[in-house]
């Protein structure tokens, strides 16, 4: 007699099924309804496709639509494949390469027949139509395992060479999978080489839940000395609506892009002359300003002592710590320099390198230079827990094409600091660290939730002090009260630095989007490489635990998100210029100079417009700037010694006293953390 399979259900319940049997056959006997919805499904925790039998007893969970992680992970990828089959349709002769699921979709790197030149926009409408052809045909994905010398000859009989290429370093020992798209060897079956999983059928995808959205140059594998190809890239989604509000976001973000912005304020530049690198002009710095004296607010009431550390260090330093074996490539090192007369006696010195000469290497973080501080003279268990905070300067040889405006930078400025302390203290100063960094955040306007990334697979140090500092965090967590739904927690398998598990601040802006910025993270191993020691309460030597912390991560990322957060609308403490005073009529020239004198006297940055210019004209041009505040004043204000305010953002202007007008708009410049 056969022995059934017993396929155990989230619900507890177990279904006895025939041997051949695949997750579809459960959901049809389930019901019609879920045969219906489901998607895929998570046999023994990997996702598979519906209709790949069982190897055995399974425990199984049926993927649809409501599973939002999974499904739309699986239909990006769907998208992905009937991109590349819609685009060989239509331009036989195409070569395809890759083409995986991305966060916001999908993309496929292709190259274009001999024949005609590379793909660009002007062909994207014709690939969507085919696209949407191919969905609406409803062709079945169909799993196959094929060996490698099949894959090898299939692609070099089609002329695929770039998959023919991959398909000799495929090893021979693990299962090789094939999809296609229509029934396997038929006229308009179309085979692609993927591990899957797929969705049963191109039609449950929905043909109105895509789009693409630009072309762009890649090259084969990655490498400029590889044939160039076209990649198309695309976004997917679940449904139509989903769809429109992801497009509606993007129209926000072009709209909230920073770098726009900041031309439009004139707050900062980028050129080539020192690519990766911010020139700030006098408004943006100025925001710069106001940020580091709120945090050094913040870091001297949390008894935070400030430091400054060099630069460049010794190479070895940064060996001893492990960084130079981890970040060497991301590090801007020199050799040390020997000044020399030059051949040409003209008597300028010119540096010269030694055969022997020692290399110095430009700080891409700060936490050995704090530990250097730390070591100096001796330090009791009655000194800990010992706070150093430092507005670092550090310097990261970021890929020339990651760059992105003040978000991705080669020098940045992080608000860092480190706490020594002992074991027992961690728990109480990672709970102080999480109530500090939620003030922040609030005064910032941000909602945020907190992940705790855990320990990667290369990694220092032994799995006692991992799972040690590990649990620490989650019980600081837990004591701010911050363990729950309302924060967002959430654990991060694998995703940990390499020292360190680590406590992760995502923040959310105004339309949607997350940014990952603050961290603290609880480290046992760089103590130990670099000897920092304390005098326990037993005379002896103890290494401190080093928690490395950030609250905005660098000055410039967090400038670029708060930019694109208020769409460049920055509260009115943190405005560049927070009030302009502008003329009607040139009668009123004199009462507006003495109208800027006073708010400039009560610590309200002031600029007064007298050009001959109609006051439309000067509301208009404010109100791109973003200033906050703009007074009106002509004769009539002048003579009753008043102002007519216009808050941006706001149709209606106010008319109210000079003095009630310095009252409110020196409340509004107020600092959070300073006001009453």
């Amino acid at each position: 007699m056969t022995q059934l399979l017993k396929i155990s259900l989230p619900d507890g319940s177990v279904r006895e099924m025939e041997p051949g049997s695949t997750p579809a056959d459960v959901a049809a006997a389930i019901g019609p309804g879920l045969a219906k919805a489901a998607l895929a499904a998570r046999v023994d925790g990997e996702v598979r496709d519906l209709g790949r039998p069982f190897d055995g007893d399974a425990e199984l969970a049926l993927i649809t639509a409501k599973d939002e992680e999974d499904a739309l992970e699986l239909a990006r990828h769907d998208f992905a494949h009937v991109l590349a089959e819609a685009v060989q349709s239509l331009f036989p002769g195409t070569q395809i390469t890759f083409g995986p699921a991305t966060d916001d979709g999908f993309y496929y790197d292709v190259k274009a027949p001999d024949s005609r030149e590379p793909f660009s926009m002007d062909d994207l409408p014709a690939i969507e139509e085919e696209m949407r052809r191919i969905i609406k045909a409803d062709k079945p994905l169909v799993r196959e395992v094929w060996s490698r010398q099949q894959l090898i000859e299939k692609w070099q009989s089609e002329g695929e060479t770039f998959k023919a290429e991959w398909a000799k370093e495929l090893p021979e020992d693990e299962e090789l999978t094939v999809y296609w798209s229509g029934e396997p060897g038929s006229e308009d079956g179309w085979l692609d080489m993927c591990r899957g999983p797929h969705l049963a059928s191109t039609g449950k995808l929905d043909p109105q839940a895509f789009k693409l959205m630009r072309v762009a140059g890649a090259y084969w594998r990655g490498d400029q000395n590889n044939a160039q190809l076209t990649r198309i890239y695309g976004t997917g989604w679940l449904n139509k609506k989903q769809l429109t509000a992801h497009l509606h976001r993007l129209e926000e973000a072009a709209k909230r892009d920073h770098r726009k912005l900041g031309r439009e304020m004139d707050l900062f530049h980028l050129q080539e002359e020192a690519h990766g690198s911010v020139f700030w002009h006098p408004k943006g710095y100025r925001i710069w300003r106001e940020l580091e004296a709120y945090m050094r607010r913040k870091m001297d009431g949390g008894g935070y002592r400030e430091i400054k550390t060099p630069q460049l260090m010794d190479v070895r330093q940064w060996t001893q710590s492990g960084h130079w074996g981890k970040y060497a490539e991301n590090m801007f090192a020199v050799p040390d320099m020997v000044p020399e007369v030059d051949d040409e006696g003209d008597g300028v010195a010119r540096p010269t390198v030694e055969d022997d000469a020692d290399w110095m290497a430009i700080k891409p973080m700060n936490c050995p230079a704090h530990v250097l501080v730390f070591k100096q003279g001796i330090t009791s268990y009655r000194d800990l827990p010992i706070r150093l905070g430092e507005m670092g300067c550090c310097h990261r040889n970021e890929p020339h094409g990651a760059l992105h405006g003040l978000m991705r930078v080669r020098q940045f400025t992080q608000d860092d600091a480190h706490i020594f302390c002992t074991e027992a203290q961690v728990v109480e100063e990672v709970r102080a660290f999480c109530k500090l960094a939620a003030e922040v955040y609030s005064d910032f306007g941000f909602n945020f939730a907190i992940k705790l990334a855990l320990r990667p697979e290369k990694r220092l140090g032994s799995d006692a002090d991992w799972d040690k500092a590990e649990q620490e965090l989650r019980d600081a967590v837990a004591e701010a009260g911050m363990m729950n739904e309302e924060f967002g927690w959430e654990e991060l398998p694998g995703e940990g630095a390499f020292y360190a598990p680590k406590l992760e601040w995502h923040l959310t802006d105004a339309i949607g989007r997350t940014w990952q910025v603050g961290t603290i993270q609880g480290d046992r191993v760089l103590p130990e490489r670099l000897d920092a020691t304390y005098i326990g309460e037993d005379g002896d030597k103890h290494r401190p635990v080093m928690l490395h912390r950030a609250i905005f991560g660098s000055y410039e990322r967090f400038i670029g998100i708060l930019i694109e957060h208020y769409a460049g609308r920055l509260p009115s403490w943190l405005a560049p210029v927070q009030s302009v005073v502008a003329t009607i009529t040139s009668d009123a020239d004199g009462y507006a100079g003495e109208v800027a004198a006073k708010l400039e006297a009560a610590g309200i940055r002031a600029e007064s417009d007298l050009r001959n210019e109609k006051i439309n004209y000067k509301v208009r041009e404010h109100s791109l700037a973003k200033v906050p505040h703009l007074l009106v004043v002509g004769k009539r204000e002048a003579e009753e010694g008043t102002v007519a305010i216009r808050t941006l953002g706001e149709k209606e202007q106010r008319v109210m006293s000079l003095d009630d007008a310095i009252a409110m708009l020196k409340d509004a410049a107020t600092p959070p953390d300073l006001r009453g």
